[in-house]
């Protein structure tokens, strides 16, 4: 367990598992006693999760990682074959998905461009575009806990979520579907995880297939979006983006897309509202249970 004083709302749920000792230790301090060498389970913190990585080098013991983050691609490839990586799937659906409607909102609604008359004290009535949600075609690369809930709140607002997953399934689109979907579609929101075959998924070829005016919505990873790509094709002024992950990652102060007028970037904060700590380790408590008494969490990832 991290001692970080920003991640301990939640810990009763911890401490009311049966048969878990918690052990604090500081992610920036990496020097282990005996008692820490023994552990079978590692969590580390959410904020700088990467940190403690070099624990699993010196923790002969171990036996599961579980993570309070939705992803698990800085872990799983340093983690051994035989040492389970779970995330906390589930517990970012909310927030994250809350994030994606209002992002989309504020691009159709042109709330930017009123913020900037504001700012000038302007009355610009007729001096914008805005557009409606309502009828809408939303395509939603990743169909897991978040972009379920994405789609479901976009029912609410009268939208049609198509979604798209890495397997096929009842109302879920398969990987091999993707580029004929593309088209017709309004809005694309990404909520994939980032794994070898959704790593630059979203490259020119796949922003050249989006409709003139569409809006890209990332929520998922930096990576899965080819930065280059999304620039030329934002300063073109075809498309739009609302963007919560960067590639890279923060973005850097002089890098292009701060300047480009059809994006709005937030720096990776679309979890961060109050409750979303607790809930992590609410799902990370369920899943550590699961697999002290012997099963498999639901959550663990194999890539």
């Amino acid at each position: 367990m991290s001692n970080e004083e920003d991640d301990r709302s939640g810990y009763e749920y911890l401490d009311a598992v049966p048969g878990l000792e918690l052990v604090e230790y500081d992610p920036n301090d990496l020097a282990l006693d005996d008692l820490q060498r023994s552990v079978q389970l590692l969590m580390p913190p959410y904020r700088g999760s990467h940190r403690p990585l070099g624990l699993v080098e010196v923790l002969p013991n171990l036996r599961m990682v579980q993570l309070l983050s939705a992803g698990v691609d800085e872990w799983r490839p340093r983690v051994p074959k035989h040492v389970m990586v779970a995330s906390a799937r589930g517990a970012h659906a909310g927030p994250v998905s809350e994030w994606v409607l209002s992002a989309i909102l504020t691009q159709l609604r042109q709330w930017p461009a009123l913020v900037r008359f504001q700012d000038q004290h302007t009355w610009a009535h007729r001096k914008f575009d805005a557009d409606t949600l309502a009828g809408k075609r939303v395509l939603i690369v990743g169909a897991g806990s978040i972009g379920m809930a994405v789609a479901r709140k976009l029912d609410a607002f009268g939208a049609e979520p198509t979604l798209v997953a890495s397997s096929a399934r009842n109302g879920v689109h398969g990987p091999d579907e993707l580029p004929q979907l593309i088209p017709g579609h309004a809005v694309v929101v990404v909520t994939t995880p980032l794994t070898e075959t959704t790593a630059g998924l979203v490259d020119a070829r796949f922003l050249a297939a989006m409709d003139d005016g569409a809006l890209l919505v990332n929520a998922g990873r930096g990576q899965v979006v080819d930065t280059d790509a999304l620039v030329l094709e934002l300063r073109s002024g075809r498309l739009r983006a609302a963007l919560d992950v960067t590639d890279p990652e923060p973005l850097p102060p002089e890098h292009p897309m701060w300047d480009c007028a059809g994006a709005i970037v937030s720096p990776h904060a679309a979890r961060t509202v109050p409750g979303t700590n607790r809930l992590c380790y609410r799902v990370a408590a369920d899943q550590i249970a699961t697999f002290l008494s012997g099963g498999t969490p639901s959550n663990v990832a194999y890539l």
